[in-house]
């Protein structure tokens, strides 16, 4: 397993909510701290896929930040992209014969079989939610809660990303929890300042805030 980015905080865009063009609001999350994005727009052509990671790669020179997809094997391969979030189930050895060898791939969890699951295929990481209450993604039944969260860390060799909900307030929660990292999306998304945002969350996850 690879280690995740420093700082383990993982941006997951949603186009959707951005409160400006997206590229606009990555670049403002990379400018106030970011380091780990992931292009999740699974609803968008794969050829208007591609110019948006392009986009947010030229965005993410300067800050030698690392840019990923949710999904997306072939584009993940063809541009070389340093990251690959799976759903649950997604074959991550298949993934791994077809990326770059120092590609970041994770899965989705949502219970403590899929954990087992993604730790047996490989995953350098997973996210389990959701962790509190969101509007960002529903459908996903009740909201699991820190205890469940640190049970399922117990449980667990894999570095485990907690998603769904979080803010500046409940990331030390979080990460005392033993959460590995956090991942948000709305909470950066919708924001009318994604760099003041960010840096708080990281505060919040360095016990500054």
């Amino acid at each position: 397993m690879r280690p995740l980015p420093s700082p383990p905080i993982l941006l997951i865009t949603d186009r959707s909510q951005a409160s400006r063009s997206l590229d606009e609001v990555v670049a403002a999350a990379f400018d106030g701290g970011c380091r780990w994005v992931s292009l999740r727009e699974k609803d968008l052509a794969a050829h208007e896929r591609r110019r948006l990671a392009e986009a947010l790669l030229k965005r993410a020179e300067p800050y030698k930040a690392r840019v990923g997809v949710h999904d997306d094997v072939a584009l993940a391969a063809s541009l070389g992209l340093r990251g690959l979030h799976l759903p649950t189930g997604g074959d991550v050895a298949a993934a791994k014969r077809q990326v770059d060898p120092r590609c970041l791939i994770g899965r989705s969890c949502h219970s403590d079989q899929d954990i087992a699951a993604a730790e047996t295929s490989g995953a350098d990481y997973a996210t389990l939610s959701p962790i509190f209450l969101t509007s960002s993604k529903p459908g996903y039944g009740p909201a699991l809660g820190l205890e469940r969260l640190a049970a399922a860390v117990a449980g667990t060799s894999l570095p485990l990303v907690a998603l769904g909900g979080i803010n500046a307030a409940q990331a030390t929660a979080c990460r005392d929890a033993g959460a590995k990292g956090i991942a948000v999306m709305g909470e950066i998304m919708r924001a009318n300042d994604p760099a003041r945002t960010m840096r708080a969350l990281i505060e919040a996850w360095n016990g500054q805030g």
